[in-house]
């Protein structure tokens, strides 16, 4: 596997809102890319993310640490990510990990930019 079998291309922004579509596989050899890529958009001032991994086909332990990794940037500048569209076998692994109990995870892109779009002073609504 080589980093150009990992596609991210960011749809959407808006203030700290992005939305990143990523296809392919995550592993050993593309979360680095993956990692790299989105820390960009949290230090252009993109602190609010939207994962679609709807083209994702593939996730191992690399590409799970590299999502935890950006969480955690992300919640460490008062931001937030959420995953949208997790493929069936990746939202297995998420699962057992227990990692579904600490990222947000939602069935569509658009229900994922409810949760974590920008809000007024950059605070969430309590729901």
């Amino acid at each position: 596997m080589s980093e150009q079998e990992l596609l991210l291309t960011v749809e959407e922004t808006h203030g700290p809102l992005a939305v990143a579509k990523v296809g392919g596989e995550i592993d050993f050899h593309t979360a680095p890319m993956l990692r790299s890529r989105v820390l960009e958009l949290i230090e252009q001032g993109r602190n609010r993310l939207v994962l679609d991994l709807s083209r994702v086909g593939f996730c191992d332990s690399a590409g799970l640490n590299a999502l935890i990794n950006i969480w955690h940037a992300a919640q460490s500048v008062g931001g937030a990510m959420a995953l949208a569209a997790v493929p069936p076998r990746l939202d297995r692994m998420l699962k057992l990990t227990g990692l579904d109990t600490v990222l947000a995870i939602h069935p569509t892109a658009a229900d994922a930019i409810a949760a974590v779009g920008p809000r007024p002073g950059g605070e969430q609504v309590a729901g």
